[in-house]
């Protein structure tokens, strides 16, 4: 009987080794598997880096060529003077800004207070404009006196 009960033994410890041995690879395959998946994510990250990079550097290359640089020629005394003027993109003056945002506030404002919710929009919007237009005309006139 002791025979069998060494037996038995014997048997369980080398199965609990064997299992321990598939659970320790398990991990291994669990721990090189998730390391895969951050050195992709890497890759992504490291390619969209290289990405803003060109589109930064595309960025440099275009704000350079807006700058003008033109260079005069003095006949009379031989100097030469260089002018630099970099080309400003146009945005919107205040007299649209202020068009824009009065007749949005203005049809807002009319659709909530008129009972009539489309004929309160289109007066508050038409009404709205004229105002943020007269505002930013005023504002545009301030700059240019500046």
């Amino acid at each position: 009987m002791k025979g069998l009960y060494i037996i038995l033994a014997a048997i369980l410890l080398t199965s609990c080794q064997n299992q321990s041995k598939e659970d320790v690879n398990k991990a291994k395959q669990a721990t090189i598997d998730s390391m895969k998946v951050e050195i992709n994510k890497q890759r992504v990250i490291d390619s969209m880096k290289t990405e803003m990079a060109k589109i930064k550097e595309e960025q440099k290359v275009e704000s350079q060529k807006e700058k003008v640089v033109v260079v005069h020629q003095q006949a009379a005394n031989g100097t030469t003077a260089t002018t630099t003027t970099t080309t400003k993109k146009k945005g919107w003056s205040a007299t649209a800004k202020g068009a824009v945002i009065g007749a949005g506030v203005g049809a807002a404002t009319g659709a909530i207070i008129s009972k009539k919710k489309g004929e309160g929009a289109i007066i508050g919007g038409l009404a709205g404009a004229a105002v943020g237009t007269g505002t930013g005309a005023v504002i545009d006139s301030k700059k240019k006196k500046e």
